[in-house]
């Protein structure tokens, strides 16, 4: 395994999902408690605070280079959520400039996905 690769993929991924959980700290998640809520998931008020778990932790674990696999796994499940509660209507659609309209989502799902198959475990 190619470590150095590892690291800045972890370090990259972390630190950019890092700032979509600081604007949730900023801004709230209310909209993502309705949307829980609209999909009839039970104890949606404490259910969403699991997105900083996965757009906090996880991507402070992977900025300091630890726990790698467990924290790209948690991004790939919370990227999976995010994709089916918000962003399901647009799923077969391009984006204005022609890219797929959930492409950002997909990368970060996927970058969470190899890290999880190929990071360290501690």
């Amino acid at each position: 395994m190619n470590e150095k690769a590892i690291n800045v993929l972890a370090f990259s991924l972390g630190f950019l999902l890092l700032f979509h959980g600081v604007d949730k700290v900023l801004n709230g998640t209310d909209f993502i408690e309705e949307m829980l809520q609209n999909a009839n998931v039970p104890y949606a008020k404490y259910v969403t605070y699991g997105v900083f778990i996965g757009e906090i932790v996880a991507p402070v674990l992977l900025i300091i280079g630890r726990y790698i696999s467990i924290a790209g796994g948690i991004i790939a499940f919370n990227m999976l959520v995010a994709i089916i509660l918000a962003h399901k209507e647009t799923v077969f659609t391009l984006s204005e400039h022609g890219g797929w309209s959930i492409e950002l989502q997909l990368l970060y799902l996927s970058g969470g996905l190899a890290l999880a198959f190929l990071g360290r475990r501690n």
